[in-house]
């Protein structure tokens, strides 16, 4: 009853999950059951690329949700994004055992080549599934936690803000890249052969990751959904609006900060961990600041503070990227460049934003309320 009512009243988002519901059962159906030979087949590199893109849609899900509706900008979420990949591929390169090229049963492949002798202690229990996921959930979250609590209790706000989380990306990136750090240096984890005993490469997979994929970011949606039209997330939304009066009001708004941020970190996490086994690689590349900004832009050119908007912006802007390398790699940036400056001058409310012109309000918003000292909302000490 609680998901029916929440989504009853997001007519945006029923449209984009139902669109997301329907290709988790034709994508699957079209690439099993219809011939190769058919126009309304889906090879299985469309299955990756799809089940890709489900997983930015996650990611740009966590990025809107701090900035759309408490107005934290981050630029530095691709690492909670790389840091649950690395989570996923440490779990898959203990699969691989022997089969490695050097055959050692329990060292991986790079480990070997630069000579260690033992596996480090970190490395220690990414052999069993339940702790790899855990981990998945734990090292972005305790990173997010940490970085946060420094942060905003620092009052730490605006582009100040938005400059240390690229500080922090770019400082994992140069680190990573290290051999020292035992995660494969710059060539990263690969080679992976099978997850859960079953070959990573089979089609049964892909397709398995695919619909994994949606399901976590349909559960995702209702998680953020009811987040933002609960009582907390009016108070959210008055940090955005007027962090200072909302903090004058009695609210301690660096604890609804910081775990909005979290949160958001363990969802970025999650996406990472989902997109790992489907690409077959992560290395320190998925730090690289440009990543991170690339977020705020698929956010912005579908809708910021939508949710669904994001969504659609990161499909909209991944497909739109995945033709036009196709024909002109070397200018993408200039093109992503331009359709940023156009989304803010004159898509303000991003594509999502047309649908809704002639509406007094913009779709599936929340309202800023003023905060006022009322017995309903001044519960809170200081």
């Amino acid at each position: 009853m609680l998901t029916q009512r929440l989504l009853l009243s997001d007519r945006g988002g029923m449209i984009v999950l139902g669109l997301v519901l329907l290709a988790m059962v034709l994508v699957p159906i079209c690439n099993i059951l219809v011939p190769e030979s058919s126009s309304l087949h889906v090879s299985t590199f469309m299955v990756t690329l799809l089940g890709k893109f489900l997983c930015y849609a996650l990611l740009a899900l966590a990025v809107d949700l701090i900035w759309g509706y408490c107005g934290i900008l981050s630029l530095g979420h691709g690492a909670f994004f790389a840091l649950g990949g690395y989570a996923m591929g440490m779990y898959l390169m203990r699969q691989i055992g022997p089969r490695g090229q050097y055959g050692d049963p329990l060292l991986p492949d790079f480990m070997v080549f630069l000579n260690w002798k033992e596996l480090p202690w970190y490395w220690q229990g990414f052999d069993m599934f339940w702790f790899a996921m855990l981990m998945v959930i734990v090292i972005p979250g305790l990173l997010a936690f940490i970085f946060g609590w420094l942060a905003f209790r620092s009052r730490v706000t605006g582009v100040y803000f938005s400059i240390i989380t690229q500080a922090l990306t770019y400082a994992l990136l140069l680190a990573f890249f290290r051999n020292e750090m035992g995660f494969g240096g710059n060539n990263g984890l690969t080679d992976f052969k099978d997850i859960l005993g079953f070959p990573i490469a089979a089609n049964g997979t892909r397709i398995s990751l695919f619909l994994a994929s949606g399901f976590m970011l349909i559960i995702a949606y209702i998680a953020c959904r009811y987040i933002v039209t609960s009582r907390m997330g009016k108070i959210i939304v008055s940090i955005r609006d007027a962090e200072s009066r909302t903090r004058f009001c009695g609210y301690k708004v660096e604890s609804y900060k910081l775990w909005l941020f979290v949160f958001s970190a363990v969802l970025a996490g999650i996406a990472g961990a989902l997109y790992v086994p489907q690409v077959g690689i992560i290395n320190p590349g998925e730090f690289s600041p440009l990543n991170s900004i690339e977020l705020v832009v698929w956010v912005a050119t579908g809708g910021r503070g939508t949710l669904f908007g994001a969504i659609v912006g990161a499909f909209t802007v991944n497909y739109g990227k995945t033709i036009f390398t196709s024909y002109s790699p070397e200018t993408w940036l200039f093109a992503l460049g331009a359709l940023f400056v156009i989304v803010t001058l004159v898509l303000p409310k991003g594509l999502v934003g047309l649908f809704n012109r002639n509406k007094k309000a913009p779709v599936n918003t929340v309202t800023a309320e003023p905060a006022t000292n009322t017995p309903e909302t001044a519960k809170e000490p200081v």
